[in-house]
């Protein structure tokens, strides 16, 4: 049995060297500016890794990881090539690991080398978007998202804290990465499709960092460009997918279990969005409605934070109407705020009932409640910024899918 395994080992190790090294001897070169491995040497090293791994363990693959260092060193200095990179370096180092971890993690191992070798053939393709498409916006928030995803969150305490225990530090933190990473999400979609898809897409993407904003904004564009009035008007309908995404990630965050109590609803009212706004969209839109919304960075900091202060105050505001007036003050909570803001009403619910002040089956009316009234306010914003024509279309798909959620309970 151990025969077999090491032999699957050594397999493997002699796959993984093959693998990176007909990536790079197809970028090798030839003649003396040639690179100094191909894939004789890099199939070699692999196995020299895996063999080393085998005989004397980590430090006998560390002795030999400092001796391929110092020859690659040499080999470094004496090639004539004017590429000053050390790409094939690296990789050759790289590969020797990966041949002693074939020892102990094999399919660790593999799924590292199939990664390096993507990395090394698409390297073109890298550069150009490092250089030429990633703005100085987008990179600035890729390291503010992983900053607060991966440096701030992992520190922020999971407990319930201040009067009435009603707010939950993590939970609070995991929401705005939540928001962060929907935003960025939809960002990289528009920059990726294009304007094939049209405001549609657009809008959807845009939905995520406020359905309420794109409506305003579609129906801007809607008072300027008449002709293009039901495709703009479905565009701003899609935008409300956005919104019953979020709420499930957001109930999903806090704990799986409370999906259990509103997914019908959800899914009722994101079947007759689709359905509405793909009825408006049935004529070939005209060609001036390609443009996407210009949605600037890859996500919108001040609105994930001004969401989280949001959701904290009306969580706050929440615990205190459940501690005085019951269940029916929680609604009538989610009915104020869910006028400005469906996302911060569903936390604070979700953070009650995660914190065991009212149950999860109680959960799914003061979130349709936060959604109506949400919707509610997505049609004055709508009559205002497009006028009646805009309005004319739009609301009717509001009040359906309003009433498709409503209906969605009688399926739980």
């Amino acid at each position: 049995m151990n025969e077999t395994l090491g032999m699957t080992g050594a397999a493997a190790a002699l796959g993984i060297g093959m693998l990176v090294g007909l990536e790079r001897e197809r970028h090798k070169g030839q003649g003396e500016s040639r690179a100094c491995a191909g894939l004789r040497t890099f199939a070699i090293t692999a196995l020299l890794g895996y063999v080393a791994m085998q005989v004397g363990g980590g430090l006998l693959v560390g002795i030999v990881a400092v001796t391929l260092g110092l020859l690659v060193t040499v080999a470094y200095w004496r090639s004539l090539s004017d590429d000053p990179g050390v790409t094939s370096e690296v990789a050759l180092l790289t590969v020797l690991v990966l041949g002693a971890l074939c020892s102990t993690r094999l399919e660790l191992a593999i799924a590292i080398a199939v990664v390096v070798t993507g990395l090394l053939t698409y390297r073109q393709k890298l550069h150009h978007f490092a250089r030429s498409q990633l703005t100085d916006v987008e990179m600035r928030d890729g390291l503010v998202l992983l900053t607060a995803a991966l440096v701030v969150l992992p520190l922020v305490p999971d407990r319930f804290i201040g009067p009435y225990a009603a707010i939950n530090l993590r939970t609070i933190c995991t929401l705005t990465v939540l928001l962060m990473v929907v935003g960025a999400v939809g960002h990289v979609a528009v920059r990726t499709m294009g304007t094939r898809y049209g405001y549609a897409i657009s809008a959807i993407a845009s939905g995520f960092a406020s359905s309420t904003m794109t409506i305003a904004a579609m129906g801007n564009i809607a008072a300027k460009e008449p002709d293009n009035i039901k495709v703009l008007s479905a565009a701003a309908i899609f935008s409300n997918l956005a919104t019953f995404i979020q709420v499930g990630l957001i109930l999903s965050t806090v704990d799986t279990d409370l999906l259990r109590h509103i997914w019908a609803p959800l899914m009722c009212g994101a079947a007759a969005t689709a359905l509405y706004g793909l009825c408006l969209m049935f004529p070939r839109p005209a060609t001036g409605a390609s443009q996407p919304i210009k949605v600037g960075g890859a996500f919108n900091l001040k609105l994930a934070l001004l969401v989280t202060l949001a959701m904290t105050g009306i969580t706050f505001l929440s615990s205190v109407m459940l501690s005085l007036y019951g269940e029916v003050g929680v609604m009538l909570t989610a009915t104020l705020t869910g006028f400005a803001d469906a996302h911060s009403s569903t936390a604070s619910i979700a953070t009650l009932a995660k914190s065991g002040q009212m149950p999860f089956d109680a959960i799914a009316v003061p979130t349709l409640i936060a959604v109506s009234s949400n919707s509610l306010s997505k049609c004055l914003v709508a009559w205002v910024s497009g006028g009646r024509p805009f309005a004319a279309y739009l609301i009717p798909g509001q009040v359906l899918l309003t009433l498709a959620m409503w209906a969605g309970i009688l399926l739980l």
